[in-house]
């Protein structure tokens, strides 16, 4: 009988939370019909099964984590399978793969073109993790990716020490991240008892748990440096509401123009629009903006790809859209990943600073605080002015704090004569 893995849902994700079925045991299902709601570290997504049949099993209750490479669903076909099949299982051994292993129709990360070969009579290979009957030792150690076993040999850690926890004893990316962590990680404090009084424990999953990994990994990683300007937003305040004013159908925002005076240090100062791989610093030619949105799942960084391309008015609309579909849960993991720069207006938690965490892997956060009025001296005089602090945390193994202040500088200077700067934009 078929039995669907849950695949790769895209950037090596390990496992994934069970939101809902949308289907019962005893319906009947078709090729490429979603039959579950899952959250994953990056977005809620719902699975298609590719084969066609009689739902008789499925894998997880709502609230359970699923891991990749695990059944998820059990399917009767419709007279064109034989019984035992299952969907492929990630490649164990191929260097030359480059993808993240059993990937979904739209996700994953694997170029490679996708094939559906095998549909017509539902015959699909059986993995060796999953296959009953035993097959003679593996040569390698089995892993849920190529990606983790060259993250694994990058560091120099022996896959063979590790129990994984995957499906079948999989090794998987988080086995691997955990086994870093551990080598310099001090000897943890027994947790405290789960029964005292008044206390309740909140488990982290989904989208929380991959925000706390993400940012304890930066934390752990980077070495981070911030530096902050007081800028006078007086004249930026008045160019948005005259920008407004010409045509209200399309409104920019105060992120938007704070996102377009980025583009323009970010031109000025590349070093600030890549990450750090290893011993090299890698600069795309394109700006994929990032901006930090808080949602009733946790915090998440949706992207505007090719940012650099956009005007500001399309910018503006671009994050509108982008910070909409985040607070209904319609991100695809493919709108979470991939950036390089990232912005964030932390002003509207009504406070006037932040050390901002880096988005790891990039290496710089830009922010503004809130705007209030504050004494601030004009021509020598003391006048009230609408005032904002911006802040920039960035990786000092991509630049030294000469180019963090001269990006910083840059914006400022666009913040406090906004007219001037559009008119060169």
């Amino acid at each position: 009988m078929p039995v669907f893995l849950l695949p790769d849902l895209g950037e090596g994700l390990t496992e994934a939370v069970v939101v809902t079925w949308l289907v019962e045991d005893g319906d009947t299902v078709a090729v490429d019909q979603p039959v579950v709601e899952v959250e994953t570290a990056k977005a809620a997504v719902e699975v298609p099964v590719p084969f066609a049949g009689v739902v008789t099993r499925r894998h997880g209750a709502p609230g359970e984590a699923v891991a990749v490479g695990a059944p998820l669903i059990e399917v009767q076909p419709t007279g064109f399978a034989e019984p035992g099949v299952t969907t492929p299982a990630p490649a164990q051994d191929d260097p030359a793969d480059a993808g993240s292993g059993n990937v979904l129709i739209g996700y994953g990360t694997s170029s490679a073109p996708p094939r559906r070969a095998g549909r017509r009579r539902g015959r699909r290979p059986v993995p060796e993790h999953a296959a009953a009957v035993p097959s003679p030792a593996p040569t390698a150690v089995a892993v849920i990716s190529p990606i983790v076993r060259r993250l694994a040999r990058a560091e120099g850690l022996d896959l063979r020490q590790l129990t994984g926890s995957g499906y079948g004893g999989t090794i998987t990316r988080r086995d691997v991240e955990a086994a870093l962590a551990a080598r310099t990680a001090p000897v943890p404090a027994a947790p405290a008892p789960d029964d005292r009084p008044g206390v309740r424990r909140v488990p982290l999953t989904g989208v929380r748990r991959a925000t706390a990994e993400k940012l304890s990994r930066s934390r752990r990683e980077i070495p981070e440096a911030t530096v902050w300007v007081d800028v006078d937003a007086t004249d930026l305040l008045a160019a948005r509401a005259a920008l407004n004013a010409r045509d209200p159908a399309r409104p920019v925002g105060l992120l938007a123009l704070l996102a377009r005076f980025a583009l323009v240090g970010l031109a000025r100062y590349p070093e600030l629009n890549g990450r750090v791989e290893q011993d090299a610093i890698v600069l795309p030619d394109a700006v994929h903006l990032g901006f930090a949105a808080q949602t009733d799942r946790g915090l998440v960084v949706p992207l505007v790809r090719d940012a650099h391309r956009l005007t500001t008015r399309e910018l503006s609309a671009a994050l509108a859209e982008r910070t909409a579909r985040a607070r209904e849960g319609r991100l695809a993991p493919a709108d979470l990943t991939g950036g390089t720069f990232t912005v964030n207006n932390y002003g509207v938690f009504g406070v006037d600073g932040s050390a901002a965490i880096i988005n790891h892997p990039e290496v710089a956060i830009l922010g503004i605080g809130r705007i209030v009025p504050r004494p601030w001296v004009v021509d020598g005089q003391l006048a009230v002015r609408s005032v904002a602090q911006l802040s920039l945390a960035f990786d000092h193994r991509a630049c030294d704090g000469g180019t963090a202040g001269g990006f910083l500088r840059s914006v400022a200077d666009c913040v406090e004569q906004p007219v001037t700067a559009l008119g060169d934009l």
